[in-house]
């Protein structure tokens, strides 16, 4: 499956019937009066969250869409028929844009919640609404409402607790394969991954969080270097970020300038991201020497000032996952019952995502305005919504 995480599309909701100009002719009846009827309204385009699909790829090959148009009124005071509305599905976390305003219209993050994109046009009148004392036959009637015509831009954030983030090749994608039924490709060259992983961890019955593996970030990755401007966004949306860090890399370099340069370009990025909540993971401890793993770890921890929690393990190996995981999932479960209680944090919590997700957005534009002006070369603006490289989107547990 194709995994397309942006699709510009248009709407055209459906105009709204006219109104009928008729009067009333029976027999023995030479004076019936007006008896035109109203128009029907047109009819409206929304959006629809499905869990069943976690992809945009179907607005790849059809990118108009139309409702349909109301009918007009009839005599004998017969309204119209309403044009029917029609429910587009897209993936729970989808981020609704007006191209034209640049105006964010909608977040669909709830399974089956609804948004009105283009609002169908309103019904035209008939004559029978204009009769009076004075007007007893009115050849007045109204055309119906033009609907409303939008350009979208659709984004789809992946919707996890935790969020993992590093250099290529730390390891994050032996981390979700250990710690989740999630089978991302995992291989000895850089940028292995190419798109979103998703794995569900069970820590115990009736407990568990998502995790998120994105393609791995180089310095300058908020410019557009290697794929992070791709998908840095989609850490928006996470809760908690485990920044893994090879402990032994193959190219020998510095692990603490790894770490720097990956917090340098969150700031970048975004900087109210950037003050998440994130817990240091020191990865690939089977590969340092034997009985000196312990006090490496600890020098780089002194040596970067690190305040925050700090888990040695091997992923590989699956040592020290468990203590990780069953942290994380206490972190969750005491920040959901504390936003439930307190419903400022939890408005905090939502203006912060906000926040976020404006800052992601604006970064992106200033990118793709930058590669519109030649002053970067690459990819084309056209890849950020068309990937033909078929990859497969996991989300298991």
């Amino acid at each position: 499956m194709k995994f397309v995480d942006e699709a510009t599309i248009t709407v055209l909701a459906g105009k709204g019937g006219n109104g009928c100009l008729s009067f009333r002719r029976e027999k023995y009846i030479p004076r019936g009066g007006p008896d035109g009827g109203d128009g029907g309204d047109g009819g409206s385009v929304f959006l629809v969250a499905n869990d069943s699909i976690n992809t945009l790829i179907d607005y790849r090959f059809q990118r108009n869409y139309r409702a349909q148009t109301g009918e007009a009124g009839k005599g004998r005071e017969c309204t119209g028929a309403k044009g029917e509305s029609i429910y587009l599905p897209v993936p729970v976390g989808t981020s609704v844009i007006d191209l034209e305003t640049e105006e964010v219209l909608g977040d669909l993050l709830e399974i089956g919640q609804e948004l009105n994109v283009a609002q169908g046009g309103f019904h035209g009148l008939g004559n029978t609404r204009f009769k009076s004392s004075t007007n007893r036959a009115p050849r007045q009637t109204s055309k119906g409402s033009d609907g409303e015509d939008r350009k979208l831009r659709l984004e789809l954030k992946v919707l996890a607790d935790v969020g993992l983030l590093g250099m290529p090749n730390a390891g994050k994608s032996s981390l979700i394969r250990a710690i989740s039924s999630a089978k991302p490709k995992v291989a000895n060259y850089p940028f292995t991954t190419l798109i979103p992983n998703l794995g569900v961890v069970r820590v115990q019955e009736h407990k568990s969080f998502v995790v998120a593996d994105i393609p791995g970030l180089i310095e300058g990755a908020a410019e557009g270097a290697g794929l992070g401007i791709r998908f840095l966004k989609h850490l928006v949306r996470t809760r908690l970020l485990l920044h893994v860090v090879d402990m032994a890399p193959y190219d020998q370099s510095d692990p603490q300038q790894a770490i720097e340069a990956i917090a340098a370009e969150l700031v970048k990025f975004s900087p109210t991201l950037a003050s998440r909540e994130r817990w240091l993971v020191l990865n690939k401890l089977d590969l340092l020497p034997e009985g000196m793993q312990q006090e490496i770890c600890a020098k780089l921890v002194s040596d970067l000032g690190w305040k925050g929690p700090v888990y040695n393990i091997s992923a590989i190996k699956s040592q020290g996952l468990k203590p990780l995981c069953h942290d994380i999932m206490t972190w969750i479960d005491e920040r959901n019952e504390a936003e439930a209680a307190d419903d400022a944090l939890a408005k905090a919590e939502f203006e912060l995502k906000k926040k976020m997700q404006q800052e992601a957005r604006e970064n992106l534009e200033l990118y793709k305005e930058a590669r519109r002006a030649g002053k970067l070369v690459g990819q084309d603006d056209d890849d950020f919504e068309d990937d033909d490289d078929d990859v497969e989107v996991v989300y298991a547990e």
